[in-house]
């Protein structure tokens, strides 16, 4: 538990990759990427969920972290509900949904990296 702030990096990397491949070739990646977008959001949103329920009180202000993972299952099942509603400007809009996302992951990953050495921290503190 404690080294889980690497989590958010691969988290991230994954995240700006699926955004790049969406702006690359979004023609020959559409169906395929479409799927695939649909399942990872659901992955991640029960995952984000989770996590906010496990650090609900450690971090302050995880409600949003819970609150983006509500928004990303419901963003996956959104896409397999509709998936032949614009689905190419859909891609377009999960790359952009990606790599805001990948970036907030970068973010997420130094303030839990932070937070776990101010944990670390802490029991020096009070000896001293």
């Amino acid at each position: 538990e404690g080294q889980r702030w690497w989590t958010y990096i691969v988290e991230g990397i994954v995240e700006v990759a699926i955004g790049i491949a969406g702006f690359s070739v979004p023609q020959v990646t559409a169906v395929i990427l479409l799927y695939f977008i649909a399942f990872w959001a659901i992955f991640v949103g029960i995952w984000r969920i989770a996590t906010a329920i496990e650090l609900r009180r450690e971090i302050p202000g995880e409600w949003l972290w819970g609150l983006s993972g509500l928004v990303t299952l419901l963003f996956g099942f959104a896409i397999l509900v509709f998936p032949g509603a614009g689905a190419l400007a859909l891609v377009t809009l999960v790359g952009l949904f990606a790599l805001a996302f990948g970036i907030f992951s970068f973010v997420m990953s130094f303030r839990v990296k932070s937070w776990q050495r101010e944990m670390e921290e802490e029991p020096t503190r009070r000896a001293a």
